[in-house]
């Protein structure tokens, strides 16, 4: 039987299915800054869920991204994954990722397929995290909500799965300097909480093989 393409969404499918464990302990903003780890994680937290869509492109799949609008009161003109704080209604993390991404950009849940949860992301801003790993199916058409979505890209899969393109950058935050991972792409700023979930995917999915090692 021939392996599936590396990069392809039936590759993705296998490497979450074989690889990713939810019940990891969680990850975040604390890990790579552990001499303010303390604080950051002695912060209240509010219960989020973000939807990772990745697209069955050929020949290899697609990670979808939005940029948020730049009058939001929190992280404006941002790139981000789908999602949103939990409501009451909702049935658990995916239910909410799915429902945050029907209303920001019209992404249909009938297009996607949920395949796995990475550990959850603990940041800096207050947030317990749901990471909800999705395919989404070709042919969808989205209609982003103009009130928080100024804009929706795709970015290769074997982009943002190779660390040569991921960097280190710093900030000052509360008096001390804090590091987080950037992933310039063509004119987009991927970094922070977003660059950190996908670094994350990169060393549960494909640190090992990203090296030329076999698999």
């Amino acid at each position: 039987m021939t392996e599936p393409r590396r990069y392809s969404a039936e590759d993705f499918r296998r490497r979450v299915s074989e690889r990713l464990v939810h019940n990891d302990e969680a990850v975040g903003d604390h890990v790579l800054n552990p001499e303010i780890a303390e604080l950051l994680l002695n912060i209240e937290r509010r219960a989020a869920a973000v939807l990772v869509p990745v697209i069955h492109r050929e020949p290899e799949a697609t990670v979808l991204f939005t940029e948020r609008t730049g009058g939001l009161r929190a992280h404006a003109g941002q790139i981000s994954f789908p999602g949103g704080r939990l409501d009451p209604e909702d049935t658990g993390p995916e239910a909410a990722a799915l429902r945050e991404a029907d209303e920001e950009i019209g992404l249909k849940p009938e297009f996607i397929e949920t395949v796995g949860r990475a550990p959850d992301y603990l940041t800096g801003s207050g947030y317990h995290v749901a990471v909800v790993v999705a395919l989404v199916r070709p042919g969808f058409a989205l209609s982003p909500n103009a009130a928080e979505v100024a804009d929706v890209f795709e970015v290769p899969l074997s982009f943002l799965m190779n660390p040569a393109n991921h960097r280190q950058g710093t900030r000052l935050w509360h008096g001390a300097q804090r590091s987080f991972f950037e992933m310039p792409f063509e004119s987009r700023h991927i970094w922070g909480i977003t660059a950190g979930i996908v670094r994350i995917l990169y060393e549960r999915l494909y640190a090992d093989t990203v090296r030329g090692a076999p698999g």
